[in-house]
This record gives C-alpha cells, structure tokens and sequence, in this order.
C-alpha cells in the first residue's frame, strides 16, 4: 500500500540505523506497545510515557523512532492495515467466495489464538482513523479503502451494480466481525476456537433463516423519549461525532458547535464527557432494547420477530433517527464505565440468543449457535452506521433487506437481487 508507507518513510527520514536489525526490532516493540495503547485508551489516549513504559525505554529514546505522538498512531495503524492487507491475499489464492471467506476468517481465528497464548502481538483497532490528522488521515483512510475493496473481491471483480452494492455489504459485515471478535471470544477456552469458527462459518454460509423463511419485516413503532426537551438531538449529535471520530476525537467544543450551542449549554445537559457517552450508550442500548420487547409481542413466527428487529434496527441506523453509538467508543472509556456498556452489551446479546433458540425450538430459525449468531448480529447492526453513505445510495428498504441478508441468508445468497 503506496500511502500508509508514506508515512512510515517519512517519520523514519532521520534515523541513522534506519533498516539495521537492531533498529527495527525496537521499532516492532515500541510498535505493538502502541497498538496496546490504543486498544485500551484510543490514538487520542495513547502518550509517549505510556507506550515507552511497556518497552522499558524513556520518552526521549521512543521519539527517536517516532518524532510524533500522531506518527507512532499512523504507523501502528499503517501496520494494521499492511497485515490485513496479507490476510486477503492469502484468502484471495482459494477458488471460490465461500473458500475465501473461510479462509480469511481461519486466518483470523489462528491469529487471535496465537495472541491469547502469548504468541503474538495484537494490531490496533482502527476505530480513530478519522480522528488523525491530516495529510495522514487521507492516506490512512486510501489504505482502508484498499482493503475494503480487497475484501469485496473475495466474491469477485466483475458484476452489475446491484451486484457490487451485496458484496460491498458482504465485505463489512466479514471485516466487522473480524474486529467484533476480540470482543467475546476470550470466553471460550482456547482449545474451544476451532469450534467456534466452525458455528460463525455456518451463519457466513447458510445464514439464520430457516428453510423456506423470506424477507419481509415489519418495522416496528419504536417511541423513544427523552424526559428533558432538546436532550435527545444533543445525545444524537454527540453519537454522530463520537462515532466519527472516537470518543477523545469529539470534544465538548465540537459537539457543541455542531449543535450550535455554547460550551456552557453542554454542561447543563451533563456534568462531565464521561457522563456524555454514558448517556449516548444509554440511549442506543435502550433503542435496541425497545426493539426487542417490541418484537418479542408481536405475533407470527420466532423468525419474524428477529427479521422486524434487524430491519428496525438497520433503518434507525440507516436514518435521520440515527446513529447508534459504536461500541469502538468503549476503548477511550474509563475502565468502571467501560465495564458497565460492555455488561449492558452482553445482556442485549445474550436477549438476541435467546429469541434465536426460541426460534430454532420452533423450527423458523436454523439449528446454529445461537451464541455465536448473536454476537454476529450485535457486529451487524452495530457497525451498520458506517455504511450510511453506502445505504443513501439506495431506497432505504432496499438497503436494510441487502445488508441484513448478509446474516439472514448467509454470505452467498443471491435471492435479494431478485427481490
């Protein structure tokens, strides 16, 4: 990738043991300290002090290697992307989509066991990409796009418009769950990942729905309230920007100027920044929540109140009434608080798991695991939000049925384009 390795180039024009094996190992130290870092704290987060700690070294000795704080996020995140980038070729050397998905996503799986045994470091989550600085962001949101388009080719290069819209689709919901991963699969032992693989493999390439099931959701009337008047166009605005640019990227001062309100007006609606994304969590675990109790006393099939739930769910991300807050926010969180939306977050997945076994009991949903098919449904309609510019491209229903048919009806179905 041309871009990201501009940056790499030129935070590195100065050292004179520039390309030594000494050299770079601690380059590889200090970088996967920083990939830490910002796992647990954000880019924003990260500080020189911290990422020298973790290696031992002093602050000065780190901006020898990185001149730059944003330097040292560029190239952590540069590296990310230079090893999914070698994660898709090897998937792109099998015959078919189905064996390129289960490829990439076996590749993943093996990496993520070789770290939990010490055997390798994690890369950083690139949820701040668009809270980095220019010229960098410009080139590290090219080098994402690369890999997006990399993933879409997993199902191939050629197609009809409306064949490129799936697959584009398809390719954020492989990549979400990818990164979703981290979040849930430390509960099971790691001798328990191969089987893991095999029941997230079997939604990518059957799907939910159970035999003969459709597409056709009802949306459900979801009247979320705020109690104090203007609040929820305040949390709505915040969820925006937080979603943009994390939870240090957005500042008090940004969320009020995009609201047009003074500095002083954000604290009469909350104390404090930690309270902001509290709220924000709040009131998106609370649509979600409202969605499922609304969808579980509707009547028809267990399989229609999980549809109308992910339609609603996707049409509030993919609308005015939108976003959700995504949980990359979690990471700039004090640990308490974290702690708390990642409790709320289980209990919202494990409700998903239950409507899915209520559904394979009965027949409508197929027999998966409902554990793990619920994780990936907290991947899809968490991260729908980034694929708004995507959606707008479309009619709205159209949108919601192609992007849910992704775990619906499983990664290599085409039924939807003749919908």
């Amino acid at each position: 990738m041309n871009a990201p390795e501009t940056i790499a180039q030129e935070s590195e024009a100065s050292a004179p043991e520039k390309g030594t094996k000494r050299f770079q190992a601690k380059r590889d130290a200090i970088l996967s300290a920083a990939a830490d870092a910002i796992n647990e704290q954000s880019a924003k987060g990260m500080t020189f002090a911290d990422v020298a700690r973790r290696v031992g070294l002093n602050t000065t000795s780190v901006t020898y290697y990185f001149k730059r704080k944003e330097d040292l996020a560029a190239a952590a995140f540069e590296q990310t992307l230079e090893r999914l980038d070698e994660m898709l070729d090897q998937a792109l050397t099998e015959p078919t989509p189905e064996t390129r998905v289960a490829r990439f996503l076996n590749i993943n799986m093996e990496r993520l066991a070789r770290i939990q045994r010490g055997e390798e470091q994690a890369f950083a989550i690139l949820s701040d990409l668009r809270a980095m600085e220019e010229p960098m962001k410009s080139q590290l949101l090219t080098g994402w796009r690369n890999i997006f388009r990399k993933t879409r080719s997993l199902w191939g290069a050629e197609g009809t418009r409306a064949e490129t819209d799936l697959r584009g689709a398809r390719a954020h919901v492989v990549l979400e769950n990818t990164f979703w991963l981290t979040a849930w699969l430390t509960r099971y032992e790691i001798d328990e990942y191969p089987r893991v693989e095999q029941r997230l493999m079997d939604v990518f390439r059957h799907g939910i729905a159970g035999p003969g099931q459709k597409w056709q959701p009802e949306l459900l009337d979801l009247e979320h309230e705020e109690p104090e008047l203007g609040r929820d166009a305040f949390l709505l605005a915040a969820t925006r920007l937080i979603n943009e640019l994390g939870y240090r990227g957005a500042s008090v001062q940004r969320i009020a100027s995009e609201l047009n309100v003074t500095k002083g007006s954000f604290y009469h609606h909350l104390d404090a920044k930690d309270e902001l994304v509290t709220a924000c969590y709040k009131r998106s675990f609370d649509i979600i929540a409202d969605a499922q109790r609304l969808a579980e006393g509707h009547r028809g099939s267990h399989w229609e109140r999980l549809e109308s739930t992910i339609a609603t769910l996707l049409d509030v991300q993919f609308s005015e009434r939108g976003p959700l807050l995504r949980t990359t926010a979690l990471s700039g969180l004090p640990p308490r608080v974290r702690n708390t939306m990642i409790d709320r977050s289980n209990r919202i997945a494990r409700r998903f798991a239950g409507m899915l076994s209520d559904g394979i009991a009965e027949g409508s949903i197929r027999p998966i695991d409902p554990l793990v098919a619920s994780q990936a449904l907290m991947a899809l309609q968490n991260a729908a939000f980034d694929m708004r510019k995507w959606a707008s491209t479309m009619p709205r229903e159209k949108a919601v049925a192609f992007y849910a048919s992704t775990l619906a009806f499983g990664l290599f179905d085409d039924s939807v384009l003749g919908a």
